[in-house]
């Protein structure tokens, strides 16, 4: 039995079908939030999610399409955001918007005996918060759960504090310590494992220099998907996409 854990795709269905592809034999999925905004496939990321992914819970961009809401980015993808969301605005049905007004900003399930609590940024079901890996055990103090399953970081980790493992799977669509790998975690009863792998990055590009979108929004979103050779190996925090 197979348990794939996934977050962050942001509307990039070459990396997601990078994961189906590599996964064919997954037997539930748990997804952490965040289907849309920056890629150029979010309709087909979104329906996909509904009809696949039992377990899920509501990104902070998922709740600003969703409700038409700001999404408290920073920095530079504060623009990219913006400028993508009033895209995808175009393309999603008032069925995609309902979608993702239901989903659960914190979410508990049983699977295969071993109980998992998951939510987007906390532990606690907070959206927008950047929690890196080395606050992560003052969050779960008092929690009974075996699991915690997070995203938001697009930066993969996991982190065993007494009795309960936290996992941040990694961003699929945008991943920001291995950029032009989609990022996953695999649970398969008794062993939770973090996987990355290659997808076609061309791919996503030249369908995101079709979108009505600036020359420099998609120049800076190609810089965040371009693989560097330095991102196994070295990364640094500089500033928190949310």
């Amino acid at each position: 039995m197979k348990l794939l854990i996934l977050s962050d795709i942001h509307g990039n269905w070459p990396a997601l079908e990078a994961v189906l592809k590599a996964e064919p034999d997954w037997d539930a999925v748990a997804f952490c939030g965040d289907i849309v905004d920056y890629g150029p496939h979010p309709t087909r990321c979104l329906r996909w999610l509904a009809e696949n992914a039992e377990h899920r819970v509501r990104g902070n961009h998922d709740n600003a399409l969703g409700f038409g809401v700001d999404c408290h980015c920073m920095g530079s993808f504060r623009e990219y955001a913006l400028a993508t969301r009033a895209w995808h605005e175009t393309l999603v049905s008032p069925s995609d918007r309902e979608f993702l007004r239901s989903l659960p900003t914190l979410y508990w399930f049983e699977w295969q005996g071993r109980h998992f609590r998951m939510a987007h940024a906390t532990p606690q079901g907070d959206l927008f918060e950047y929690l890196p890996l080395d606050r992560w055990g003052e969050r779960v103090e008092g929690l009974e759960e075996d699991f915690v399953l997070l995203g938001h970081t697009h930066v993969q980790g996991m982190r065993t504090i007494g009795a309960i493992t936290v996992v941040n799977p990694g961003s699929v669509g945008l991943a920001r310590d291995s950029r032009g790998r989609a990022c996953y975690a695999i649970y398969d009863g008794e062993r939770m494992s973090l996987r990355r792998i290659p997808y076609d990055v061309g791919r996503t590009i030249a369908d995101l220099r079709k979108a009505p979108l600036s020359q420099s929004v998609i120049a800076g979103l190609e810089s965040y998907l371009r693989p560097r050779c330095w991102d196994e190996f070295y990364y640094e925090e500089s500033e928190p996409l949310l």
